[in-house]
């Protein structure tokens, strides 16, 4: 079964980054989103497997997003993981309280990502 990931992050560089390390090494589908708002509708009309989240973005931010995404009976069902360049302990305690599966840290190593996301969602091959 091929997994399906939505990545949502306002910057272009990222996102392409990310998706091109998802579709090389573990062979997932990507869907990409520019913008909380974006994400919200992709993640309801894709159903994606998981979602790659940012934390820091213009107009909707991450958690702003999450929260949304959690609240919506079409999409709370859908693991997600933040992405951030840095996060304190009272910021990582308030997102698991928020319902997000894990933080992953930015910058990412691309030849691992695919590993730190089944990792965290506890993904066994073949699933």
């Amino acid at each position: 079964m091929t997994r399906r990931i939505l990545i949502i992050d306002d910057e272009d560089d990222i996102r392409m980054v990310a998706a091109m390390s998802l579709e090389t090494v573990a062979g997932w589908d990507v869907v990409e989103a520019n913008s909380g708002r974006q994400g919200i509708e992709k993640a309801s009309s894709e159903q994606p497997d998981a979602i790659l989240l940012d934390v820091m973005m213009p107009e909707m931010d991450g958690p702003t997003t999450l929260l949304k995404l959690k609240a919506s009976g079409n999409t709370a069902h859908i693991p997600v993981l933040l992405l951030t360049a840095k996060v304190q302990g009272a910021d990582q305690r308030r997102f698991a309280e928020m319902g997000v599966e894990a933080i992953l840290f930015k910058p990412f190593d691309p030849l691992t990502l695919a590993l730190q996301i089944s990792t965290a969602l506890r993904w066994k091959d073949g699933e």
